[in-house]
């Protein structure tokens, strides 16, 4: 907690008290206090209490130690695509998604000074949603652990040739003068978030709803052990609306893919797909099935 830039360690400070005082009403996020993370915790559970944590790890571990009731963690971009390091972050958590929200992304340009400015902060996302813009500008960007905590170390170093790119309400919470509003690139910039929990929701509460279901599958190293893993969901009618793969270890010869389909354990034709798929890989686990919060396809 104590990583924080100075500006950002009061705010975190009384909201870290009040969340400790109430761990079954609290949602970690990570980043400092005004970061997208923060406003997606407080959008998507208002009545719950947010508790600002460092890094991904550290809003994870709230949950698993029993300070946060859940966490929210973001989980791809629109523009920038999956939020580094996040596929092996959650199989190693061992804690069950059980909602997800998607959020529109504004980002903000702001400073202690007016400009020209040397460099910009940022978390690597936000740089990244923003290249174009600071490309244009001979900004030089530079990687802070999240956007609003760069705000804090911009105020905190007070050097007015830097800048940080962060919402808005940094800005407000650190005193800081905006510069210029909607510097991202894509106007329909949108950061999808997973709501994690130490259970899994009862299937009970999504009959009748639409529902996604997140797993992880590592198919076998032998011919077409892929194209045989998803054979059962076409053939079931199941959709698939996301697969990716990333390595695990250092031989580069084991592949795991991270998957959302539309349904959940339960329904004949998503068993089928998942035993099929089960049968020609080496290990599936299912990260959770909830709710959709917005139609696929």
């Amino acid at each position: 907690m104590r990583s924080f830039p100075g500006p950002a360690l009061a705010i975190v400070d009384q909201m870290r008290a009040a969340a400790l005082a109430e761990p079954a009403r609290t949602i970690a996020f990570q980043g400092s206090p005004g970061a997208n993370s923060h406003r997606a915790a407080t959008e998507a559970r208002p009545d719950m209490l947010p508790l600002p944590c460092f890094s991904f790890e550290d809003a994870l571990e709230a949950v698993k130690d029993g300070r946060a009731a859940q966490a929210i963690i973001p989980i791809e971009n629109s523009q920038h695509g999956r939020v580094a390091d996040i596929h092996f972050l959650l199989p190693e958590s061992g804690l069950h998604i059980i909602g997800e929200y998607f959020m529109p992304i504004h980002h903000a340009l702001m400073a202690l000074g007016s400009g020209p400015f040397e460099a910009a902060y940022s978390h690597p996302q936000a740089l990244g949603q923003s290249r174009h813009y600071l490309r244009a500008r001979g900004i030089v960007p530079l990687s802070h652990a999240d956007t609003a905590g760069a705000a804090a170390y911009v105020a905190e170093r007070g050097d007015p040739t830097v800048a940080a790119i962060a919402p808005a309400l940094a800005a407000e919470l650190y005193g800081l003068q905006i510069i210029e509003h909607n510097v991202e690139d894509s106007a329909d910039n949108m950061t999808r978030f997973v709501i994690l929990a130490s259970e899994p929701l009862a299937t009970s509460a999504l009959e009748g709803k639409p529902v996604m279901t997140t797993f992880i599958f590592e198919v076998k190293n032998i011919p077409a052990a892929l194209y045989k893993s998803l054979g059962g969901f076409a053939t079931n009618g199941v959709n698939m609306t996301k697969l990716e793969s990333y390595q695990q270890g250092t031989s580069f010869a084991a592949t795991t893919f991270y998957a959302d389909i539309i349904g959940a354990p339960g329904d004949p034709a998503v068993d089928r797909a998942l035993e099929e798929c089960a049968f020609h890989s080496k290990v599936l686990r299912i990260l959770g099935s909830y709710e959709q919060a917005r139609a696929r396809g």
